[in-house]
């Protein structure tokens, strides 16, 4: 893992999501076997966030899906309707290829994976590579973002809303490209503003949870400092009681409806809060982008945010 290369993964996002968008103009899922009746989503760490995400939306449409964690014992049994998406960037994951293998031979087995030679591959019936390119940093940032992207091309596929995955990568694509052709315009604040003694808490409205839980990855896995992701309704209930002891540096990803008593208390015991993609009342600064009225350009852009304070944390301790 080197803080440098992470930076250039970063730097490399646009031109990533452009290709991405190319292949999106064509069916990706094409192979898969149909009816689909339940879908089951597995996975780990950032694999497993950008599910969570697919699955909600999946629900909501009336499918029957869920994102488990690869680690756990027994999910679903195996079934002629249920579709099985096995999610690993490297296709190494132990947990993942474990799960796997309880519904390898199915025909319902489907690898979603930047190693398209990967043993994970091999297990699977139908393949669909995430195009993400190789991430010399050793952290998975362009392949949580190609994920997302995949996995909401998925969910449209299954429910029969218009495919719109390659207009989104490429909305996304510009977004982040403003993003870092300004960040010396707002990096510098933002770290200053999240460089507090007691770590980095992002909050975001469950339909963007993994923004949160990416960021706080982000932190502890590139500079190694504490950090934490929470859903903003349920932060009142089981984070708030940190804000009356803690040097307490907010991330916040507005657009739930519970921001408002969040913000309060927040406000109350002298929090610093740190808004981005939306302008925030009483927040220390407001970091805004093209495209932030877009849910779905928030969903795959907003954690670049947290990416760069973390590579710029990463490289300043070394």
């Amino acid at each position: 893992m080197d803080p440098r290369l992470f930076l250039a993964d970063l730097e490399a996002k646009p031109a990533s999501l452009r290709r991405l968008a190319s292949t999106l103009t064509g069916d990706v899922w094409r192979g898969l076997r149909e009816p689909v009746e339940r879908v089951l989503l597995l996975g780990m760490g950032s694999s497993r966030y950008a599910a969570e995400m697919a699955a909600l939306r999946l629900r909501a449409a009336g499918v029957d899906a869920v994102a488990e964690y690869a680690s756990a014992a027994n999910s679903y049994p195996a079934g002629p309707r249920t579709l099985v998406v096995a999610i690993s960037a490297t296709g190494n994951s132990q947990e993942t290829l474990d799960a796997a293998t309880r519904y390898q031979g199915s025909g319902r087995l489907v690898a979603l994976t930047n190693s398209p030679d990967s043993p994970l591959a091999d297990v699977a019936d139908l393949v669909v590579p995430m195009h993400a390119g190789t991430e010399e940093g050793g952290v998975a940032c362009r392949t949580f973002q190609h994920t997302l992207l995949l996995l909401l091309d998925l969910v449209d596929r299954l429910t029969g809303a218009p495919r719109d995955g390659a207009g989104l990568a490429r909305r996304a694509a510009d977004a982040t490209e403003d993003l870092l052709a300004r960040r010396d315009e707002w990096l510098p604040r933002a770290s200053d503003l999240l460089d507090g003694p007691h770590g980095l808490y992002a909050l975001a409205p469950v339909e963007r949870l993994s923004s949160a839980w990416q960021s706080a990855l982000m932190v502890r896995e590139g500079p190694r400092r504490p950090a934490d992701g929470c859903e903003t309704g349920d932060w009142s209930h089981v984070d708030v009681y940190l804000t009356k002891t803690l040097d307490y540096r907010a991330l916040l990803f507005p657009g739930s409806r519970y921001d408002p008593p969040a913000l309060d208390w927040l406000s109350a015991r002298g929090a610093t809060v740190l808004a981005v993609g939306a302008e925030v009342a009483g927040a220390a600064a407001v970091i805004r982008y093209p495209g932030d009225d877009d849910p779905g350009v928030r969903l795959l852009t907003e954690t670049l945010v947290a990416e760069l304070v973390a590579a710029r944390w990463w490289a300043a301790s070394i």
